[in-house]
């Protein structure tokens, strides 16, 4: 077995995937029609012609408009379905998936309408293609405290359906400390805490994610290579890193993949893990990502197993869970 198809065919869990970045332009397209909603692009080529970002806000516009289609329980189902047959390809194991509430609510679109279709697709997801998966809600750092704190207390009756909070969307300008509160109210009902952080916002905003809102897990993270004691902070803390190479290529947070932090990262003894972020709009899901980096940096065999097993370790899955994808990770790495 070949290096690439070892890499390919590993089982994989995903850390840092947003339901709503999984949204191909042939399922807008259908679901634009199904609901009448008008486009402004005329052809799929013509959309797809627009993924040329030069930075997160370019993506967001993009992303937010592309939400406008989702109104259904049917609607969220097909979407999160979607991702699921996809990246049944990858030999996808495990996912814990954001989705961004706010922004259907303010579209009129309720969280019964969006927890029904997501958690459908993940009943579905376990039962047909043997994928477990989890929810986390993540606020959108653009908009203020009080409404995250508002939509938190708005999904409180649905507690049973998301595993924890996250926070995503323009983060330059928008600090972690923004979110004090609504992450201490998150952690008081039990749920779990991670964030985006230092990915176009500075390494500093790592910092106040750790320690204003006490997150689990960093998303993104990269920028923590600026800060030394910051990193050795990180790897002492075996805090997981949630890194999307393909994301931070097509955002510009980089200019070419040879350029990412990613193996001082891996040097440092961080616990880095692997993910495609926005897969529709940034050039591909896991294995893309996975065989972007190979291509960039010539990984060893077992820098492949310590990424996947960084990935299973920093799952909020139950013991049990961890454990049995750890058995198919050993399973695989005996027989191939």
């Amino acid at each position: 077995m070949s290096l690439t198809e070892f890499i390919c065919g590993l089982p994989k869990i995903e850390l840092h995937l947003h339901i709503e970045g999984t949204l191909e332009p042939e399922l807008m397209f259908a679901l634009a029609e199904r609901n009448g909603v008008a486009l402004p692009y005329a052809t799929i080529d013509e959309l797809r012609a627009a993924y040329d970002f030069h930075n997160l806000q370019s993506f967001l516009d993009l992303y937010y408009q592309g939400m406008n289609v989702l109104k259904t329980e049917q609607d969220f189902f097909d979407l999160a379905w979607a991702y699921f047959t996809r990246c049944a390809q990858d030999n996808l194991r495990h996912v814990e998936f954001f989705f961004d509430p706010q922004a259907h609510l303010e579209r009129g679109v309720g969280l019964d309408v969006q927890f029904a279709g997501l958690n459908r697709a993940c009943n579905e997801a376990e039962k047909e293609l043997s994928i477990t998966s989890s929810i986390i809600l993540s606020f959108l750092r653009d908009m203020t405290e009080d409404s995250a704190l508002a939509t938190l207390e708005a999904a409180l009756p649905y507690r049973e359906h998301f595993i924890g909070v996250g926070l995503d969307s323009a983060e330059v300008g928008n600090p972690p400390e923004k979110f004090v509160r609504v992450f201490e109210r998150a952690r008081a009902e039990g749920f779990h805490a991670v964030a985006h952080a230092g990915e176009e916002g500075p390494a500093d905003y790592i910092q106040q994610a750790l320690d204003l809102l006490k997150i689990e897990r960093i998303d993104h993270g990269v920028r923590c290579v600026e800060d030394d004691a910051l990193m050795k902070r990180v790897a002492e803390e075996h805090i997981p890193l949630t890194v999307c190479p393909l994301s931070n290529l097509y955002l510009k947070v980089i200019d070419r993949m040879e350029d990412h932090t990613l193996p001082q990262l891996l040097a440092a003894g961080l616990k880095v893990t692997l993910n495609s972020d926005d897969p529709a709009y940034f050039g591909g899901y896991m294995n893309d990502n996975f065989l972007a980096v190979q291509k960039a940096f010539s990984l060893s065999r077992e820098q492949w197993v310590t990424l996947t097993r960084n990935a299973i370790d920093a799952t909020f899955a139950s013991a049990a869970r961890q454990q049995a994808l750890h058995d198919e990770l050993n399973a695989y790495i005996a027989a191939a």
